[in-house]
């Protein structure tokens, strides 16, 4: 069978993503796995990829005067055309002619010959004629949806809770790749160390910015790292770093995580322990769970336990006051990760906010009698909608009198964060553009 070209395989991707909500990100994986591409392919079709999901509203802006008098157009089609526009708009380095061509044989393959030429009419079209003017946009709120290519209910929302300025700078870092970190595992060696041997491995590397397990990847493929595989390093971003600090495990304690997968707090959580105590790592689904063991086996951590239950339910096998300390890693619309999985903005609705919410309030109601008295609970999210942050923690807290915020967190935060936490001492809501991070909600509250 003959091999599919870098645009074929894009087309095929994006539509998988358009017809049945797939996951950008593995599907991407399992696609590169499938076709073996080389290093240059591979960055292509990664740009392709991201770059259409990110500026599907700016696109559809773009094409939309050039197909207005076509009748009803396959979804496959219209896919064809946003990825060759975007080739086009934003990226320098491929010629649009080829970009043309390239998408005129696609649609020969997949269709009759009428198709091609409505497809080289309309990129032509748009090759030949100025850009669209976003000044036709009268609606503030519709412009800059289209402007930084958010759905328009987001931008509303995020424009009453954040104001315009930081709603703009938060959109413009969701359009750019994310930066890839890694934690080093301190029970086998630290960050300087960690820094000569990748460096020796070939990788281009430099010290995090935020998180004092961190090291920035500027270039290479962490996975083939005989470092990742050895398990003296992790994939994680930042931000989420500074959960596990946040919740300050100590050697030989019995710590909750109760939504665990895929196992990076739990992990994190689990070094800091020394590979003594127990980490309980928790998770819905059992095809997760095994995410955890199989991170734990790598890591040689031997003191997490997994279990796969609702966290909802955990009352029904564990007595109260049972940890030290709980995370509740709360499942969430994830608009902090926007960048790494640009699906998510056009898959969630705004109702999903409010039936996450819903979840939320139960988990933390249903956890928070498992912690000792004087323990820890962080509650976290990679979210930015105070209705699944803020809101949770302040309702929970005004129905329980055995919690207060912590407001010795800030002392295992990295000093960058204070200006950010100074009005709020127990709580940090950190937006992704003050450190190019992703976005995290992250709450400390103490059981008296």
């Amino acid at each position: 069978m003959k091999t599919k070209n870098v645009r074929e395989l894009a087309l095929d991707i994006l539509l998988q993503i358009e017809k049945n909500q797939a996951y950008s990100n593995l599907l991407l994986n399992q696609k590169v796995n499938e076709a073996n591409l080389n290093r240059k392919d591979i960055g292509l079709l990664t740009e392709i990829v991201y770059g259409t999901i990110q500026r599907k509203n700016t696109l559809d802006f773009y094409l939309e005067p050039f197909i207005k008098k076509q009748k009803k157009i396959e979804t496959w089609v219209i896919v064809l055309l946003r990825l060759s526009c975007y080739q086009m708009v934003f990226l320098d380095r491929v010629p649009s002619h080829a970009v043309i061509n390239e998408a005129v044989e696609i649609a020969k393959k997949q269709s009759h010959k009428g198709i091609s030429g409505m497809v080289n009419g309309v990129l032509r079209n748009l090759q030949r004629n100025d850009l669209r003017n976003l000044d036709e946009v009268t609606n503030q709120e519709e412009r800059l949806a289209i402007e930084l290519s958010h759905p328009t209910w987001l931008i509303k929302r995020w424009l009453n809770q954040f104001g315009e300025e930081v709603t703009r700078e938060m959109c413009q870092v969701n359009l750019k790749p994310p930066q890839v970190t890694v934690r080093v595992n301190q029970m086998k060696a630290n960050v300087d160390e960690m820094l000569t041997i990748l460096s020796e491995e070939g990788l281009e590397v430099e010290r995090g910015d935020l998180s004092e397990d961190a090291i920035k990847v500027i270039t290479g493929n962490v996975p083939n790292t005989k470092s990742f595989q050895d398990g003296f390093i992790t994939i994680q971003d930042e931000s989420s770093m500074l959960v596990s600090r946040a919740l300050g495990p100590r050697p030989s304690e019995i710590v909750l995580d109760s939504c665990a997968a895929p196992g990076g707090k739990s992990t994190h959580i689990a070094e800091m322990m020394e590979g003594s105590g127990n980490v309980v790592s928790i998770d819905l689904h059992d095809h997760k769970v095994k995410l955890i063991g199989k991170a734990a086996e790598r890591l040689k951590l031997e003191n997490i336990e997994t279990k796969a239950i609702d966290s909802r339910k955990l009352h029904e096998i564990y007595e109260k006051e049972t940890f030290d300390r709980i995370l509740i890693d709360a499942p969430c619309s994830g608009f902090g990760v926007i960048r790494r999985k640009p699906d998510i903005k056009w898959a969630k609705k705004e109702q999903d906010i409010n039936n996450l919410a819903s979840i939320q309030r139960k988990i933390i109601d249903a956890v928070a009698p498992l912690l000792k008295k004087g323990g820890t609970l962080v509650y976290s999210t990679c979210t930015l909608d105070k209705e699944e942050n803020e809101n949770i923690v302040e309702a929970f807290l005004n129905n329980s009198n055995e919690f207060t915020l912590d407001d010795t967190l800030m002392e295992r935060m990295p000093e960058k964060l204070s200006d950010i936490v100074k009005n709020n001492k127990g709580m940090i809501q950190l937006l992704p553009h003050y450190f190019q991070t992703d976005g995290f909600f992250i709450a400390c509250l103490k059981k008296k």
